[in-house]
């Protein structure tokens, strides 16, 4: 059956053509951490981006500092796009370039309503996000989905809006097996959104050191995907707890806090008291901001090539 759904996301599939959805069915894969540091990089490269925060959680707010401010409304216009069909009004600038439509407890009614909806019009519960991102897509070179990871209503919505999926994991089984909860929601949502893809899977909080237990992520990750190593990023995330506590506390991103210890006093200008030392201002925030500046270049690049390809074919 074709619904009114149906025929309005057809006429406005050019505008959701970079719509990405950050997602894992396990949690603490760093896909917030992905999804707010990518968002900022291309900010700053000068393509318009939007980020949907998607988790109840809000953990958005944390990452970009503005937690606790007249911008955060915890979800709650995110929450009546996708329950009511209400316009969706992201909050703007909140970096420059960089609009946000944030996340919050908010999104629980959402997912409530998106739930019930589901057994009448199973197709308008999961096109819920794309009808909702339609009217203002093709204001953004980039949207970004942080999805949550353990509510299947959001995921299924966000899967259905998306014309790409990628996937963080880290070198643990259960990581592994949260992709493929993922998968089960790409095989859900073709029929109504026949466009989505895999974008790649980026192997995250690895250990530079720890060479073989990465090799090993890296095989189980690839005999997933019936031996083919294509969709694994080149590049990785490192964990630094340090800097992860650092950018939250002080509500920057990983390459807004690397210009920070940057430009702050050296250490022999604080060994020899001209200076104080920072706080919140580990030094390895200079090798994850590399690894996130890496992770966005090979988004870029990857969907740049399917994009040709698709042109030419």
């Amino acid at each position: 059956m074709v619904t009114r759904e149906k025929v309005s996301l057809k006429r406005d599939a050019m505008a959701l053509r970079r719509v990405v959805a950050l997602i894992n069915s396990k949690g603490g894969v760093f896909k917030t951490t992905l999804a707010s540091n990518i968002g900022g990089l291309l900010a700053a490269s000068d393509y318009k981006v939007l980020l949907v925060d998607l988790d109840p959680q809000g953990n958005v707010a944390e990452d970009l500092g503005y937690t606790n401010t007249e911008l955060d409304d915890e979800g709650r216009n995110l929450a009546q796009a996708l329950a009511f069909g209400g316009p969706l009004e992201p909050v703007r600038d909140v970096r420059p370039n960089l609009d946000v439509a944030p996340g919050g407890h908010h999104l629980e009614a959402a997912t409530a309503a998106l739930t019930s909806r589901a057994s009448k019009d199973p197709a308008g519960a999961k096109l819920a996000l794309a009808m909702a991102l339609a009217p203002i897509a093709h204001q953004y070179d980039m949207i970004l989905l942080d999805c949550p990871p353990g509510d299947e209503a959001l995921q299924t919505a966000a899967a259905a809006a998306a014309r790409w999926l990628l996937i963080p994991v880290k070198s643990d089984a259960s990581s592994r097996k949260g992709m493929a909860g993922v998968m089960n929601r790409l095989n859900a949502v073709l029929a109504d959104n026949p466009d989505l893809d895999l974008l790649g899977v980026v192997l995250t909080g690895v250990g530079t050191s720890a060479t073989k237990v990465q090799q090993n992520a890296r095989d189980a990750i690839a005999e997933a995907f019936g031996g083919s190593t294509d969709a694994i990023f080149d590049k990785t995330v490192r964990h630094s707890e340090a800097t992860a506590a650092a950018t939250r506390e002080r509500g920057l991103l990983v390459h807004e806090l690397d210009d920070v210890v940057r430009n702050g006093p050296k250490w022999y200008e604080v060994l020899r008291g001209e200076a104080q030392a920072q706080a919140l201002a580990p030094q390895s925030s200079t090798s994850v901001a590399d690894d996130l500046v890496g992770i966005t270049e090979e988004v870029v690049r990857r969907m740049t090539a399917a994009e040709a390809e698709e042109a030419a074919s």
